[in-house]
């Protein structure tokens, strides 16, 4: 199994950044998706999730409405766009497969 995450980087309040997972390794579309995050001294914390057949999706609190989860099923990817980024949105974003298998992650950081 491998997850490559993309898209990360630096962004002003306010701004918006789309991040990209790519899956390999494994039947992409039989299996949930969901992303990540930790911030530096706090734990890693759930973002969004998907089910295998995109059908569904939940978010924490702190981002709904300014983020969206989606997946293609055709291109094994998984997306995360972000609107509205707030400086308490840094933190390195993560991406898993089912119940156990993560990314490096990519570094978010949201500063003017």
């Amino acid at each position: 199994v491998q997850l490559v995450e993309s898209g990360g980087g630096l962004v002003q309040p306010g701004g918006s950044l789309r991040l990209s997972c790519a899956a390999s390794g494994f039947t992409f579309i039989n299996v949930a998706m969901s992303w990540y995050r930790q911030a530096p001294g706090r734990e890693r914390e759930l973002v969004a999730a998907i089910t295998a057949g995109g059908g569904s999706t939940n978010y924490a609190d702190s981002v709904k409405g300014r983020f969206t989860i989606s997946r293609g099923n055709g291109k094994n990817t998984v997306y995360l766009q972000m609107n509205s980024l707030k400086p308490e949105d840094t933190a390195v974003y993560y991406c898993k497969a089912g119940a156990r298998n993560w990314g490096k992650g990519t570094l978010v950081t949201v500063s003017s």
